[in-house]
């Protein structure tokens, strides 16, 4: 299976950075074409710009930095994101990166007011690697707001029976090694299970 991974964090030496190696290592080893986009390392470029913003609707425009992540969404089976979750939600990097490349006739088309059709159909799965600072039961009283995001948005413009696996770390503010060596080998064990 061809895996895009992207990967969104700051710091090459973050907990996050270790688990995208692992789940890179467990994917190839599992015999998968892994492709990884590191956004920061790349220095993409998240903020749509006036034109950009103009021209959304406009499925022959893709704007300069977003054409090669386009081919590769288009290309994937698979998708892996690994990121921390801050407030909420998705780094901005990664957010900015739905807003540039996940655009009308690359992942949808609307063909009315009340006519969206997916276009990643291509995309068979996806898998988040998250790590939380809040503890589990905020998440739960909150409804996990970015998990949302993911199952009623992101998934539903790909194939019509994608599946969405979530895997997730809470309470990083107070983690102990531990706890986090054993979150690692639950990834490891995972993705290199993947069929």
């Amino acid at each position: 299976m061809r895996v895009l991974l992207i990967y969104s964090h700051p710091c090459s030496d973050s907990f996050s950075s270790t688990l995208r190696q692992i789940a890179a290592e467990a994917l190839s080893s599992a015999g998968h074409e892994v492709e990884v986009r590191d956004l920061y390392a790349e220095s993409f470029d998240p903020v749509l710009s006036e034109q950009e913003r103009r021209t959304y609707y406009d499925e022959s425009t893709i704007s300069e930095g977003a054409g090669d992540h386009v081919a590769s969404l288009r290309q994937a089976q698979a998708l892996v994101f690994v990121y921390p979750t801050w407030w909420f939600g998705s780094p901005a990097m990664l957010k900015g990166w739905f807003d540039r490349v996940w655009l009308p006739g690359v992942a949808f088309r609307l063909s009315g007011p009340n006519d969206l059709q997916p276009r990643l159909t291509n995309i068979q799965r996806i898998v988040v690697v998250t790590t939380y600072g809040s503890p589990r039961w905020l998440l739960w009283l909150l409804g996990w707001p970015d998990w949302r995001v993911f199952k009623r948005a992101i998934r539903t413009l790909c194939a019509p029976r994608c599946r969405l696996e979530w895997l997730s770390l809470t309470g990083m503010d107070n983690c102990t090694d531990d706890k986090r060596r054993r979150f690692a080998a639950k990834i490891r064990v995972r993705l290199s299970n993947w069929k």
